[in-house]
């Protein structure tokens, strides 16, 4: 059984940082790309970054470009979020998704949904 959990959220104040991290069970991780993805209240759920199966490719969101880093571990078999400089906008549930039939990014990444997805974490950030 696939089982992704997520953690790191919480609340901080604008222009601080928090680093979520994400452990993903019952699968071959680095068979797959994986991603971070968010929903705010009221909106639709929205790719905030892809990395690809060997960590040798990335893409982001243009709202966090700069901002946020991904990197996974494939011996812990853990993906990570850093995110600097947050801001109110970036208040969301934050889901870690294994992104089946992806080992890279490609530009369809963030449209889909046929994924092992977490149970997500809150980040709230403050102004």
């Amino acid at each position: 059984q696939v089982q992704v959990v997520e953690s790191g959220g919480g609340l901080v104040q604008a222009g601080g940082s928090l680093r979520l991290s994400c452990t993903a069970s019952g699968l071959t991780f680095d068979a797959y790309a994986m991603g971070w993805f968010r929903q705010a209240p009221g909106k639709e759920r929205e790719g905030v970054s892809c990395i690809s199966w060997g960590g040798g490719s990335t893409d982001y969101a243009d709202s966090v470009k700069g901002r946020f880093t991904i990197g996974r571990d494939n011996a812990k078999n853990t993906l990570y979020l850093q995110m600097n400089s947050l801001k109110p906008e970036d208040t969301a549930m934050y889901y870690c998704a294994a992104l089946r039939g992806f080992r890279y990014c490609s530009g369809s990444w963030s449209s889909t949904r046929n994924n092992y997805w977490g149970q997500g974490t809150q980040v709230t950030v403050s102004s």
